[in-house]
């Protein structure tokens, strides 16, 4: 029985580094991967404070000192309503499944006679502007809950573009005129 022997050829300049480097960038790019992986993980099974946590570090995304956040996705002009002001809003508001609770083309509503996160980013927007809105449980409905679609204690996303406001006085104005005319169910008296 013979052996066989194969010579080993020398390696060529610079093909060690090479292969050191390759070997690094596969390390990078699995913690790279490893590293997303727990982003959506913390995102996904997340706590609402550790969903708000890592969705206020994402590019656009302002948190007030409430603890709303918002991110403008088209800015409008003018000024914004006040809590007295009724606004005319379309909306359309998510659990952080996805799942669609509610949604209205035109609905108008007191600025200040909403869930205080939605009050709040209302008075943020100006007139055309579009907002995404993540409203923590403590400035939606908390504990309690208006209706089946919403768990306790969830955290609510809208999408919110508002559309006009009048001012309180405007709205009493209007209120008047419709009762003048004897039109039934105009809009409520200002409070």
């Amino acid at each position: 029985m013979s052996v066989t022997t194969v010579p080993i050829h020398p390696i060529k300049k610079g093909s060690l580094t090479k292969i050191w480097l390759g070997v690094a960038l596969i390390v990078a790019v699995a913690f790279g991967l490893a590293y997303s992986g727990t982003q959506s993980a913390v995102v996904d099974g997340a706590t609402n404070e550790q969903f708000l946590a890592a969705n206020g570090d994402k590019d656009g995304v302002e948190t007030t000192a409430s603890g709303l956040q918002y991110k403008v996705l088209k800015p409008g002009e003018g000024p914004s309503p006040t809590a007295t002001d009724t606004a005319l809003v379309k909306y359309e508001g998510k659990l952080r499944d996805g799942t669609v609770f509610d949604a209205n083309e035109q609905a108008p509503m007191p600025v200040g006679g909403v869930v205080p996160g939605f009050s709040e980013a209302l008075q943020l927007m100006q007139k055309g502007g579009e907002y995404r809105i993540w409203i923590p449980s403590e400035l939606a409905y908390g504990e309690s809950s208006p209706s089946d679609m919403l768990p306790a204690n969830s955290l609510l996303i809208f999408d919110v573009t508002l559309l006009d406001f009048i001012s309180a006085e405007q709205m009493e104005e209007l209120r008047q005129q419709m009762q003048a005319q004897g039109v039934p169910g105009g809009p409520p008296p200002a409070q």
